[in-house]
């Protein structure tokens, strides 16, 4: 699948590890993206809501379909938030790809990822991806 293909399939994003500062890009991409006309569901244990949006303390939390789950944490915590996800998958059946931003990598969370059919992007800004189509 490429990416224009996702950007028109997919609309709900649920963002692990979305911030409140607007300085970062854990709050700048997301934030792109709801102007674009995707729902952002945050996720951030630290935060009531960000930018106007209710935010979720974890991934189970989140009573809406998760169809991409964006993930803005370090490389190292990629593994468990893939854990979280394909659990949540078996239970609620969504979540269908996830997306590690630019600069996280972990091949264990990829190969978790697609023995349980989620489709998976490491290593690449949503918001680039976005804007080469």
């Amino acid at each position: 699948m490429n990416f224009k293909e996702i950007f028109d399939k997919y609309h709900n994003i649920a963002v692990y590890g979305m911030s409140s500062n607007p300085l970062k890009a854990a709050y700048s991409v997301p934030s792109f993206m709801q102007k674009q006309g995707y729902n952002i569901i945050p996720i951030n244990p630290q935060a009531d809501e960000i930018n106007g949006l209710k935010v979720y303390k974890k991934l189970e939390d989140i009573p809406d379909k998760i169809e991409i789950l964006n993930v803005f944490r370090p490389s190292d915590e990629a593994l468990n938030v893939v854990k979280e996800a394909v659990e949540r998958r078996k239970n609620q059946g969504d979540i269908s790809l996830i997306w590690l931003q630019e600069g996280i990598i972990n091949e264990e969370a990829h190969k978790l990822a697609n023995e349980n059919g989620i489709d998976f992007v490491q290593n690449l800004c949503m918001y680039k991806a976005y804007i080469s189509i």
